[in-house]
Order: C-alpha cells, then sequence, then structure tokens
C-alpha cells in the first residue's frame, strides 16, 4: 500500500532531480509513477489517466508467480492500489495539498490468473473533502474478470 509522505508543493524544486514540481495531480501522479521503486520492480505500466480514472497494466512475469503460473495475490493488489491512487490524484489541485496515502483496501479475487498480463480500471466512485473512494476491476488478458478492488484514498 502507498505510504503517506510529503511531496514538494507545486513550484518547489523536487530534492531528486531539482526540477519544478508539476501544476496538475495528473503531473504529480505521473511523475510519482514514474520514479516510484516498487512500481518498476512490479514492471507496471499506465495505459492511460484521465479524470477521476485510470488504467494500468502488470505484464506476467514469472517472478510474480505464487505457484506453477497463478500470479500471487500481493501483485495483484499492488496493481489496485497502483491504480487507485492514480485515479485519486488525477484530478486532484496541489493547492490543496500534497499529502497522500492509502487508508483501506478490500480486494476479492474472483478468479486464478494463470500467466496472464492484467489489466486494472479504476474510478473514483466519490471524492470528498480529504478521501476519494476507487473501485477497481481487475482482467485477465482474455477480458476475464480477476480481481475487484474496493480504495480508500486520502489527499490533501
Amino acid at each position: 500500500m502507498s505510504t503517506p509522505e510529503r511531496a514538494p508543493a507545486t513550484g518547489e524544486q523536487t530534492p531528486a532531480t531539482g526540477e519544478q514540481t508539476p501544476a496538475t495531480g495528473e503531473q504529480l501522479a505521473r511523475a510519482w509513477f514514474e520514479h516510484a521503486p516498487m512500481i518498476g520492480l512490479l514492471g507496471l505500466r499506465l495505459v492511460a489517466i484521465g479524470e477521476d480514472e485510470a488504467t494500468v497494466e502488470l505484464p506476467f512475469r514469472e517472478s510474480l508467480a505464487t505457484a506453477g503460473d497463478v500470479v500471487h495475490g500481493g501483485a495483484i493488489m499492488s496493481l489496485i492500489d497502483t491504480a487507485a491512487a492514480l485515479a485519486a490524484w488525477s484530478r486532484h489541485d496541489p493547492a490543496e495539498g500534497v499529502r497522500w496515502g492509502t487508508v483501506g483496501v478490500s480486494v476479492s479475487f474472483l478468479s486464478a490468473a494463470r500467466g496472464a498480463d492484467l489489466s486494472a480500471r479504476a474510478q473514483v466512485s466519490r471524492r470528498g473533502r480529504a478521501i476519494s473512494f476507487c473501485r477497481v476491476e481487475v482482467l485477465d488478458g482474455d477480458g476475464g474478470r480477476v480481481a475487484e478492488g474496493l480504495v480508500s484514498y486520502r489527499l490533501g
């Protein structure tokens, strides 16, 4: 799950690169996605990000399997958490604050993902003052439903 951290405010320089921080929530989300070590370790790919939604892919690798060719549930949960975070950030105004973190996750595994690339589509169901509530559906390459998740994500 995402860890609460403080990102530089809009216009501040980022410590790692010295670059100016992006001006929109979507830009911050993209920058986070590109630089987060766990995202790189899992090999996640950002397919799309739009207003209150995001789609992320998890390409299958043997190192993500739990037994045989079944994708580990922890990898699927990370995919769900990441897609929800991107959807939550997509329409967030950084002027409202740039602290974040996953508050809660509930995942239902519907079928085993066997040796398949996975795709997670997250949508913000409700955006509160500080908490965004997201629904995430995970599909395999054939469109089969693998998992669904509910994520509560704090921004501000």
